[in-house]
């Protein structure tokens, strides 16, 4: 089965506040309130379902009750700024999401909960870097608890996890899968994608991801979904990269880009998986509206040419299993 899965990083401040200020890029962040109500529309214009990975700490409308839903043992990162918990950060940020909506957005979410296709995920509850040094298991498996209960304030039990920073941790994927997760958002298969902490990202790899989202470096990323470790492996396939003014004149190649791998995944019967922020469309919405609908005209043209299904994560994963049993079942009858 060929399947077109959207999953989105649903982070506001709490994702890019160790590299980022409000001062520096509230505008994306307070852009994301138009953005994810214009992104739902579209995505129920089109029939397409979306997987919103989404941090803990954004589902709550007030700090009394963040606060008392914090974790009691957290991160212990090298680098300290990594942690939303120190330096009296969490401290600083606003009494109820009407003061602060740069750190609250259970308003948003109910959007999301409420709208038909959408599967609200785990984006870990602190935006959890399961890479970084200092931090261990045990300090990921209260994070993930929190996560579980954030969640479960709103809608049904996370299915789905992806990882911030795509930072997959394979030694982790057991505490997801105790908690009741059964997908998560595996990297591209390339080196220019493989997992790894920040410090060991390197200029030449993002340059070569930035140069491949324009020409095809890499494939097309296509892919089946695999069990791993108790999980299914429901891998990305390309980075919707938000618009540029700086490069508009490049904008036909990065579409052209992403509907070739499209294709190539729908005729070849494989899957392709586009993910993003909601703040990277917090500045030029109209254009980067303008980019998704493209490709969402795409895969309309794909379901009805070769029966493309748009399906969540947790679908993907359900489904996966399913026949990994019928495939099991098959294989012990024949030695019965």
């Amino acid at each position: 089965m060929s399947y077109f899965l959207i999953s989105l990083d649903f982070e506001l401040m709490w994702g890019v506040r160790d590299h980022r200020t409000i001062a520096t890029y509230g505008k994306n962040i307070l852009g994301v309130r138009e953005a994810i109500p214009a992104m739902l529309a579209m995505f129920t214009k089109y029939r397409v379902k979306a997987t919103w990975a989404t941090v803990g700490m954004l589902l709550f409308d007030n700090k009394k009750d963040l606060l008392a839903n914090l974790p009691d043992i957290r991160p212990s990162y090298d680098d300290a700024k990594l942690s939303p918990y120190t330096n009296g950060y969490i401290d600083s940020i606003g009494a109820d999401e009407k003061s602060d909506p740069y750190h609250y957005g259970l308003s948003l979410a109910r959007q999301i909960v409420d709208t038909e296709g959408s599967e609200l995920a785990s984006h870990t509850f602190c935006h959890y870097y399961c890479l970084e040094a200092g931090q261990d298991k045990a300090q990921f498996a209260a994070d993930m608890q929190a996560s579980v209960a954030a969640i479960r304030r709103l809608a049904d039990p996370p299915a789905s996890i992806v990882f911030p920073r795509n930072q997959v941790n394979n030694a982790y994927l057991s505490v997801c899968a105790q908690e009741g997760l059964i997908a998560y958002r595996g990297t591209e298969r390339n080196w220019m994608y493989r997992e790894t902490s920040r410090a060991d990202e390197a200029a030449l790899r993002r340059a070569a991801r930035l140069a491949d989202a324009y020409i095809d470096l890499s494939g097309d990323h296509a892919f089946d979904p695999r069990p791993s470790r108790g999980l299914v492996d429901v891998r990305s396939s390309r980075f919707l990269r938000p618009y540029a003014r700086n490069k508009r004149a490049l904008e036909w190649l990065r579409i052209h880009r992403i509907k070739q791998s499209m294709t190539s995944a729908a005729r070849t019967g494989r899957s392709f998986h586009l993910w993003w922020h909601p703040h990277n469309f917090g500045a030029n919405l109209a254009e980067n509206l303008a980019v998704l609908e493209a490709v969402l005209k795409h895969h309309a043209h794909l379901r009805e040419t070769y029966g493309v299904r748009p399906a969540t994560m947790a679908e993907v994963a359900r489904a996966t299993q399913s026949e990994e049993s019928r495939l099991a079942e098959m294989e012990f009858g024949l030695f019965v």
